[in-house]
Parts: structure tokens; sequence; C-alpha cells
């Protein structure tokens, strides 16, 4: 599939390759690439995410939690499951320091994901050591604890690396509707193979077990492809790059080191980036409190088959990619903060939604009806929490020195959330706080709690929430006296 738009000529790619990147000291590099190098590079790019999504889905999500449930895992170990994925961005500086002093994207980006994907393979080993009885499984679990703290450290390290090289390659006036598509797509694999992987592991011959065992060898050799497809993007030496970029602002060096060096206390100065970021933590800790857990109630004390849960998170997905268009046009309408304000406060119900369900029997209508209805109104929210939340987070921080206010919004919020994982696991396994049903509804309250900060963040080019109440008591006064 062309990952360039049919309306795009390849005159037009060259055109805005040349002139969008050569302002910019960072895309030294841009203007050398040639449009055929461009587009092979986007094609390539596309491909890659097609299998990268396929071997997120086998390793992760849905069908790892119910491998997890099958061995008997307890709660606090799908908390930490979930806080490892967020903690490890405290490693992320490193990676990018580490990849900055490479001459190759393509080779740190092989080595960090190469060494990430191979190693799940110990897993593959361990399920079939667990089938013929050499060890047991609370020794596979941890193994999967291993596993995963391991290959989430290695894959942290080329994250920076590789939106710096895609940053690189996908010309600025393209990125919009590249990675649109590229999302998409991504949406769509994860809509079609999901089911598919599940009905694979429920149905397989020789159990679950053996079932994931087998679809998680594919999605390693799907993972290992899409590292295949990296080769043919154009390669990027980062040292050449960075000596282009200090070439070309020799001359404000005197300035530049100047406010570098107030970098770091711009931040704890930026009040509203403040704000920002304690509502942002919150979120993350409440969400991340009761959010691992839903398919554990479903997989565990609901007692549904795998084929069911992927099946309800196609739903969810499908959701999500088509609300994403709607929230899109809205959010540039009247603005990021009202629409996370509102969803926030219809997405702190989500966990108590979960308590309607009856636990001893599952009738046809939850099945049919509110387990489905449960999931759509899920993915249609969290992409308008997704979207909108990415949004603000760029409007309210300078221009300048973005990348350090990133990544103490990044560490901050992975913090938060292995927090919430962690201490939410403790929770659900403790009887005197009601299990999953009293987590359930501490989630809620906390989702709550932290909109709070939310309604101070002023946005720019929109109104304070102080200035929205006043524009509506005087909407409301001319109604009345009309």
């Amino acid at each position: 599939m062309d990952s360039i738009p049919l309306e795009m000529t390849a005159s037009e790619i060259t055109q805005i390759t040349v002139s969008e990147t050569a302002p910019s000291p960072t895309s030294k590099l841009s203007p050398l690439i040639s449009k055929d190098g461009i587009r092979t590079s986007l094609k390539a790019s596309t491909v890659d995410a097609v299998f990268a999504t396929f071997m997120n889905i086998t390793c992760s999500g849905i069908l790892l939690s119910n491998f997890l449930v099958e061995l008997d895992a307890s709660p606090i170990v799908f908390g930490m499951l979930s806080s490892i994925a967020m903690i490890v961005n405290l490693i992320q500086p490193l990676g990018a320091y580490l990849s900055e002093r490479t001459t190759s994207r393509f080779r740190f980006s092989v080595l960090t994901n190469g060494t990430s994907r191979l190693l799940w393979l110990l897993l593959v080993i361990g399920i079939a050591a667990l089938s013929l009885g050499r060890i047991n499984s609370h020794q596979v679990v941890m193994l999967v604890l291993v596993i995963v703290l391991l290959t989430n450290l290695s894959a942290a390290l080329d994250s920076s690396s590789w939106l710096s090289w895609m940053a690189t390659l996908v010309p600025r006036r393209l990125r919009g509707r590249y990675f649109g598509l590229r999302n998409s797509l991504a949406s769509l694999t994860n809509l079609v193979c999901v089911p598919l992987a599940g009905l694979a592991v429920s149905k397989w011959p020789g159990g679950t077990l053996q079932g994931y065992g087998v679809v998680l060898f594919v999605g390693v050799i799907s993972g290992l492809i899409s590292l295949g497809c990296q080769y043919f993007q154009v390669d990027v030496n980062p040292q050449e790059q960075n000596a282009a970029a200090m070439k070309s602002s020799a001359q404000k060096a005197v300035s530049d080191d100047a406010n570098n060096a107030t970098a770091e206390d711009s931040i704890w100065k930026n009040s509203n980036f403040l704000r920002f970021l304690l509502y942002f933590s919150s979120w993350m800790f409440a969400a991340n409190l009761s959010l691992p857990f839903f398919n554990m109630y479903m997989l565990g004390t609901l007692n549904l088959e795998v084929s069911w849960v992927t099946f309800y998170g196609s739903l969810q997905a499908g959701a999500n990619l088509l609300m994403l268009i709607i929230w899109g046009r809205l959010a540039d309408k009247i603005g990021n903060r009202p629409i996370l304000l509102v969803v926030g406060m219809v997405a702190a119900s989500v966990p108590l939604l979960w308590l309607a369900i009856g636990t001893n029997l599952i009738d046809v209508w939850d099945l049919w009806l509110w387990l489905p209805l449960i999931h759509i109104f899920i993915g249609g929210n969290w992409a308008a929490l997704d979207l909108c939340n990415n949004n603000l987070h760029i409007e309210v921080t300078p221009v300048k020195n973005k990348s350090i206010y990133f990544a103490t919004t990044a560490a901050v919020g992975g913090v938060s959330g292995a927090l919430g994982t962690t201490i939410g696991g403790f929770v659900a396994e403790n009887p005197s706080f009601g299990g999953l049903a009293g987590l359930f509804a501490v989630s809620a309250v906390l989702r709550l709690a932290a909109l709070v900060p939310l309604m101070f963040v002023q946005e720019p080019g929109r109104q304070s929430f102080t200035q929205m109440v006043q524009s509506l008591s005087i909407f409301r006064r001319k109604v009345i006296e009309s």
C-alpha cells in the first residue's frame, strides 16, 4: 500500500521536503533525501507498523492477560505488569543520550528493538517446558515479569531515537496525513487480528497455554519482519545531523547558552505547566488504579472465554478509531480542555459500569448488549482522552526546551501510573477493601478528583474555566431575558 496520499505527486514531495525542512537546523539532512527515498521510507514504515502491531497484540493486552489468568497469577502480578511498562519511561533520557552518539538510527533500532523482541522466545521455550512438566506455573509467571521488564527497558531506549528518525524522514506538511494513515492501518490490524488470535488460542487442540505459545512465536517472527522493513528506510547519522545543527546555530550560541542555563528552573516557574502536570499525574494514577484489572475481571471473575474478550477488545478499538476523527474536529473548534473536562467526568463512571454485571451467571444480555456497550463506550471516551491530552500537553509547553518538558511529563506520569497499578494490585487482593469491586469504586472517585487541577489549566487561545463560567452565565441571562 502506498503510504503517501495519492493526490500528492512526486514533484510536490520533493518540493515540500526541501522547503519545509531546510529552515530547520535539525532537519539538514532532509534535502539530501531523494523523492524516491522518501516514498520508499514511508512505505516501509507503514508496513513496519502493521507487523509491529501484530507482535504487540501477541505479547501484551488481552492475550497475555488470559495467559496469566490460566496460570492463576495474582492481582499483584497484573499490577506489576502494567506498572513496568510505564516506569521504564525513566530510562528514555539515557536512550536519547546513547542514540545521539551512534552513527546509524537503523543499527541502533535493530540493537535495541531486536533484543527486545527476541527475548520473547524465552517465554515460548518456557511454555514448552511447562507443557513437558519441567517447570511449574509460578516459575512461568516470574519468567513473564522478567521478560516484560527487560523487553520494555530495551524498547524504551529506542523511543526517542525512532521519533527523531521519523521526524527527519517525514516532511513537515505530510506528517499529519502520513501518521494518520499509519496509525489507522495499525488500528485496523488490531481490530482484525485480536479476535483471530484470540480464537486461535481458545480453539488450539493442545489447550490455551500451548495455543498462546504458538501465537506468540508467530508474533515474534512478525516483530522481526517489522525490523526488516526498517532496512528499506533511508538511514540517518545522528552525529552528522547534530553537526549540521550546531553549525547553523553558531551565531546564536551565546544567547542559547544563557537560555539553557535556566532551562531546568523555568519548568518550576511555569505555573500553567505545573497545573497540567498535577492533573496528568493524578489522572494517570486514578485511571491505572483499575484499568489493568478490567481484563482480569472478565477472565477471572466473570469466567469469560478469551475469544469473547478479544471480540470486545475489537469493538473498543473500532469505536476508538471512528471517534478519533470526530473528537479531532471538535477539539479544533472548542479546544481540548473543555472536552477533557466533560469526557473525564463521563470516563470516571466507567469502573462503576462493570459492577452492574452479575458475577455468578452471565446472561445473554450481558454478553451481547451490556459488555459490548461498555467497550464501545470506553473506546469512544479514550479516543478523546488520548487525543486531547496530547494536544493540550503540546499547547501548555513553551516553544523552547520542549524536550525537557516532555521528558518531565513522561517521567512523572509514568511513575504515577506505575504506582497506581501497583497499589491497585494490593487493593484488589485485600478483602477488607472489597476486592475488585471496591477497587473500581475508589478509582471512579479518584478520577473525578483528578479533574480539579484541569479546571485551572489555561489553554492558549481558549477561554479559562472562570471565563467559560462567566460566558455561560451571560448566555443564560440573555436567554431568560428574551
